[in-house]
């Protein structure tokens, strides 16, 4: 076969230091957006992009040449320096950690529909709770010693 062809989808989810509350209503939708900006601006495709005062969910679609730990840690950086910058909050930053999973496209419609309703969702349960459901849905091992 003379070309390449991938269809990568990364459902990536990281919260703010000590899961602390920092990211408000009135800036949360400039923040979402900038994500989708810098995604883009790593040859990505930001397919969803929301969440909630203390974490952030990214669906995004990469190239096959790309390294998933680098983009992650591009988007936290320069997405923490946007905050800094632009809303003046010199505190705010992000975990060091975060959780990536890849997504089967038929599945890719209903992760957005469950990343835009975030809102809804927080209101039943908690980022830890939600957090811990999707690392045993994804059967991703992980020592609980070391998730908060």
């Amino acid at each position: 076969m003379p070309s390449t062809h991938v269809s990568l989808h990364y459902h990536i989810v990281f919260s703010t230091r000590n899961r602390a509350p920092l990211i408000a209503d009135p800036w949360r939708d400039r923040l979402h957006a900038y994500l989708g900006v810098i995604v883009r601006n790593l040859d990505g495709l930001p397919e969803a992009i929301g969440g909630v005062s203390d974490h952030v969910h990214l669906l995004i679609g990469l190239r096959a040449t790309a390294c998933l730990a680098n983009a992650v840690r591009d988007i936290k950086a320069v997405s923490s320096r946007w905050v800094h910058d632009n809303i003046g909050d010199p505190s705010f930053a992000w975990q060091e950690g975060y959780g990536a999973f890849t997504v089967s496209p038929s599945r890719c419609d209903t992760l957005k529909e469950y990343i835009a309703r975030q809102d809804e969702h927080h209101r039943h349960r908690t980022y830890q709770e939600e957090y811990l459901d999707l690392l045993h849905r994804s059967g991703a091992p992980y020592d609980e010693r070391f998730l908060w």
